[in-house]
């Protein structure tokens, strides 16, 4: 095949223009300039190339080289990626500083897998077998929780001549295949996908599992299911970032990919530092065992942070065709979106709303649309399923912006992070009357059917009372508390208790972090036992004062730290009490 070759005519920051790249594609791979820096082709008019460089385009001039590698920007797919820490075109950071040492040079060539390990190979299928694309012929155990699976690439099929077992580089064979064309095929470990195209599957299945993350405000109130796709808006300082670290640690994902796009660079860092100290909850493992890292901070080249969530979710999804759950985390997709809109001015393209590209929308949905719950290709119908969880960060806290705008048209849940509420020390400053989930009625099943049949009942009524409380609010403003009647304060007093003893939770508190979805259950019961039996004694003319006095109160508000073994006995207990109380408070008043 004959490779373009050029040269460069212009550079703007990093677009460069080159001319003579007529035998050259869209979305080409090229090298750029002496130092070989990396870029992607992004237009083509005539004979003339515009190509975003994923590098410093500084001491760039007319005149420089250019030459295309004939492909597009792909992501190296095979053991070694977990625990890896890459930048936004896959280049691993600890090689690059093996190499150059803590600051990054431009035209490092360093390739992504490791290729001198060697991994030991565990053959799944015998010799003279009939696979297809898609098919797992063996493992490697990539780290002591994840077992990777080697699959037979897409596009081939056919029998297995010969497979090997033992000690292999990702880059040897360990198995032949005869091709249904009668063609022998070497099979290795590492597979190469283009980032900008999704991987295939055989089949979209609908979600109607939830990914359980232990926040009871979001699995209560605003549930994510297995595949879905999320968008955590909120201003700075309203805990975003914290969010998406609660659910890299909890989630019930097999696998993490966090992407780090276009975040501050000392954030990045306590991430990096962060991720190999935390204990996962499952294993007792560190959480980089089971995480790939994507990092690509506000002062790396523009360009790279538009390719970076392309490479995490390829990635992501290569984990999903092997049947795991995964859980990407994108933080954060406004960042993308500026670096889009950079690049697009760059090329003159005609602005859309607040000089954002007129396709930032498409583009957005074509990156959400990649999540789900999929059959994957093989004969064995694995499912796998693959959530997105993208960050926005609106300018001031503007929900109104167009990338907030064009996220929500995409995703099915609104997780909204209020300023207020992280300032008075709530977490997770999600606001309840805001936030909102497309999966509540898909999921009441499973919740009926796992948890328990009132579910679906407690929920409704615990978001009854928080909109009855915001309502009750703008007349205790005008005319105070004490013209409120006894049921409406009683309505307060619960709506009090589900906002501090419920939906306000301590991440770094070491029982109170996660709550598993029965003690979810248990709590709520008990928050809104307290309600049904506070009307009924209001209704019998039991005294507020007396009723809101009760000492059973107390172990509501303290029932969150209670460890998981002890739920049940000691929640029964404290209903018991509740109930009693209550009951000898209405007898007493000699009602």
């Amino acid at each position: 095949m004959k490779l373009a070759q050029g040269r460069i005519v212009k550079v703007s920051g990093p677009l460069v223009i080159a001319e003579g790249m007529r035998d050259a594609n869209m979305f080409d791979v090229v090298r750029v300039g002496s130092e070989n820096l990396i870029g992607e082709i992004l237009e083509m008019r005539d004979d003339k190339a515009s190509i975003q460089v994923y590098e410093e385009t500084a001491g760039l001039g007319p005149g420089g080289p250019v030459v295309s590698t004939g492909a597009p920007l792909s992501v190296e797919l095979g053991p070694g990626i977990i625990e890896n820490m890459f930048d936004g075109i896959q280049r691993p950071l600890e090689a690059m500083r093996a190499l150059v040492g803590n600051n990054i040079t431009r035209g490092i060539e360093v390739t992504a897998l490791d290729r001198e390990k060697k991994w030991a190979f565990v053959p799944k299928v015998q010799k003279g077998a009939k696979v297809q694309a898609g098919d797992i012929i063996g493992t490697v155990q990539e780290t002591i929780v994840i077992e990777h699976r080697v699959m037979i690439p897409y596009g081939l099929s056919g029998t297995i001549e010969e497979i090997y077992e033992g000690e292999f580089t990702v880059e040897e064979t360990v198995a032949k295949l005869k091709t249904d064309k009668g063609e022998i095929k070497d099979i290795i470990m590492m597979q190469k996908w283009p980032v900008r195209r999704g991987r295939p599957y055989k089949q979209k299945l609908p979600l109607d599992e939830p990914m359980v993350t232990g926040q009871r405000v979001i699995d209560a109130l605003f549930p994510i299911a297995m595949g879905g796709v999320a968008a955590v808006p909120g201003p700075f300082g309203s805990g975003k970032t914290v969010v998406q670290h609660q659910l890299a640690k909890w989630a019930t994902a097999d696998i993490v990919v966090y992407i780090g796009c276009g975040e501050r660079g000392n954030e990045m860092t306590d991430v990096l530092r962060e991720f190999p100290e935390l204990k996962d909850p499952k294993t007792g493992e560190s959480l980089m065992k089971r995480t790939v890292l994507i990092a690509n901070t506000s002062d790396m080249p523009v360009a790279a942070r538009e390719a970076s969530i392309y490479t995490g979710i390829t990635i992501a999804e290569y984990f999903r065709d092997m049947g795991y759950g995964v859980a990407l985390m994108a933080d954060s997709s406004s960042r993308w979106a500026e670096a889009l809109r950079e690049m697009s001015g760059r090329l003159e393209e005609m602005p859309g709303e607040e000089g954002y590209p007129a396709y930032l929308g498409s583009r957005l949905a074509q990156f959400y649309e990649r999540a789900g719950k999929v059959k994957t290709l093989g004969s064995d119908d694995r499912i796998g399923a693959l959530a997105a969880i993208g960050a926005v960060s609106p300018p001031g806290g503007d929900l109104s912006e167009p990338v907030t705008q064009a996220t929500l048209r995409i995703v099915k849940v609104f997780w909204g992070l209020d300023a207020n509420l992280a300032y008075r020390r709530h977490f997770p400053a999600i606001n309840w009357l805001l936030s909102y989930s497309l999966y509540v009625d898909k999921l009441d099943e499973w919740y009926s059917q796992n948890i328990a049949r009132d579910w679906g009942k407690l929920r409704t009524d615990m978001m009854r009372i928080l909109q009855e409380e915001s309502e009750l609010e703008e007349i205790v403003r005008l005319v105070g508390v004490d013209a409120l009647s006894p049921k409406d304060r009683v309505t307060l007093e619960a709506a009090k208790s589900i906002r501090e003893d419920f939906l306000h939770q301590d991440a770094f508190h070491e029982v109170d972090t996660y709550a598993t979805l029965n003690k979810q259950y248990q709590m709520l019961k008990l928050i809104l036992s307290f309600y049904y039996k506070g009307m009924e004694a209001i209704k019998e003319g039991a005294e507020l004062n007396k009723l809101f006095a009760i000492p059973a109160r107390g172990k509501i508000g303290r029932a969150k730290y209670i460890e998981e073994k002890l739920v049940s006995d000691e929640f029964s207990k404290i209903e018991n009490e509740l109930v009693s109380q209550i009951e000898a408070l209405v007898s007493k008043e000699g009602v």
